[in-house]
């Protein structure tokens, strides 16, 4: 046993050390979605459920960006593991390009959903509600994806405190402007849903400009801001990233639409069902978030060692990484089985919510090493650039097993949200394996 620590401690300091302040940030995100959904559920139940489709459909835009982004991951610590600072400058000039373009990728796929929502088995009531909410958070996208891009760049280099404190202030930002908005205090009109929308643009919007200026003026980045202002545009690197991006994008996407789509059907039990889902999704974002902090500090690690050309430290890294999302999700679900009767009551005043909400929160829990599992994984073989793999993966397990099976036993057996959520234990453990396969394939071709 003292063996094992001592081989793995330097790793699990270094984790920690990385990973905590994503963390940190990721729970203030978790803060602010928990806030959201509390002020907009006590607002209305009915604005609630609209939330509930459109967040479900910005869901899988912003996790598959966030994926594309996460393409620059192992480019940069390969570089930073190189010593080649200056090179990474040049890298986030093609990434905000690059970024943009996805953006108008995205908006084209979010308009065609907007022209089309009414086709979608939603409650007609919800309609009204849904549309305008749905523009504004369309209107933050390319904000989204330009911040992603630069903070991609402060975790790759170690400097994973910088974005922590940015999405913190931007997540104060957006619960302060959710009151004023949504309630319409004093002078303040009350907008309802439509408040929340706009209080979560311009926090996406002044998130940005602080990413941005940060790296542009602050003192220590002088020399990446350089390489960037005095770097031309080069088809190689612009094809590296887009190679290395994609199939993250689509991997993060197509698990991102095993959760999202799974609201559609939810809208199709009725707007009970969907109020459940929404407060399902956003408890169950607390793990995910949490284990996001360490997974991608794995990431940042793997790539560090793969410009080391250090192949042992790949295998101890990512083992470490495991440990301590584990030993997260048992601290975690303690409390969350504990409260689970009561939970659904924070978001909404409602007892068939809560009774709802009660038996879906077992099924959570029940998943929860399967993820863990497979996030370390998804993420370590993200850090060697062997990405290819990752999408078919995500495609057999999101949408050959996950989405057949919820519809089967939520829609076409007839039990509910809870056979919806059936689906994630058997998914999640099915994608960890397969990771866990490809990433030590990976290393051992290293090693030959």
């Amino acid at each position: 046993m003292t063996y094992n620590y001592n081989k793995y401690s330097y790793h699990y300091k270094t984790l920690l050390s990385l990973g905590t302040p994503l963390v940190v940030g990721q729970v203030g995100t978790i803060v602010l979605g928990f806030a959201d959904t509390l002020m907009v559920g006590h607002h209305s139940v009915t604005e609630l459920a609209a939330a509930s489709f459109v967040n479900t459909i910005m869901a899988i835009i912003l996790v598959f960006a966030l994926g594309y982004s996460y393409g620059l991951t192992p480019i940069i610590g390969r570089l930073y593991g190189q010593g080649k600072t200056e090179k990474n400058g040049a890298v986030v000039k093609h990434g905000l390009l690059a970024a943009a373009t996805t953006s108008v990728i995205l908006l084209a796929v979010l308009y065609l959903v907007y022209i089309n929502i009414h086709r979608m088995g939603q409650p007609e009531e919800l309609l009204p509600l849904m549309r305008p909410y749905m523009i504004v958070n369309m209107i933050s996208l390319p904000f989204a994806c330009w911040f992603n891009t630069f903070k991609q760049f402060f975790d790759g280099i170690g400097h994973t405190k910088t974005s922590m404190y940015i999405m913190i202030a931007g997540n104060i930002l957006n619960i302060g402007g959710n009151y004023l908005l949504i309630y319409g205090p004093g002078p303040m009109p009350e907008l309802g849903l439509l408040g929340a929308g706009i209080s979560t643009m311009a926090s996406r919007i002044i998130m940005f400009f602080a990413a941005a200026a940060i790296f542009l003026f602050a003192k220590k980045y002088k020399t990446y801001s350089s390489a960037m202002r005095n770097s031309r545009f080069s088809k190689e690197l612009y094809r590296t990233i887009d190679k290395q991006s994609w199939p993250v994008a689509l991997q993060m996407g197509m698990e991102s639409s095993a959760f999202a789509l799974t609201g559609v059907m939810a809208g199709w039990l009725g707007t009970t069902a969907l109020a459940t889902h929404q407060i399902m999704i956003t408890i169950s974002q607390l793990f995910f978030m949490v284990y996001y902090g360490i997974t991608s500090a794995v990431s940042v690690r793997v790539s560090y060692y793969i410009g080391q050309n250090d192949v042992k430290q790949l295998r101890d890294v990512a083992a470490a990484g495991l440990h301590i999302v584990l030993l997260i999700g048992v601290i975690v679900v303690i409390p969350v089985l504990l409260l689970r009767n009561d939970m659904g009551y924070w978001f909404a005043d409602s007892k068939e919510v809560a009774e709802m909400c009660a038996q879906v929160i077992i099924l959570m829990v029940i998943y929860q090493f399967g993820d863990g599992m497979q996030m370390i994984y998804a993420n370590a073989l993200r850090g060697t650039g062997y990405v290819k793999p990752m999408m078919y993966i995500a495609f057999v397990s999101y949408f050959i097993i996950s989405l057949p099976t919820s519809y089967f036993l939520g829609i076409y057996m007839n039990f509910g949200i809870v056979g919806i959520w059936t689906a994630f234990p058997i998914c999640l453990t099915v994608a960890a394996v397969q990771y866990y396969y490809f990433f030590k394939k990976k290393v051992n071709s290293l090693t030959a």
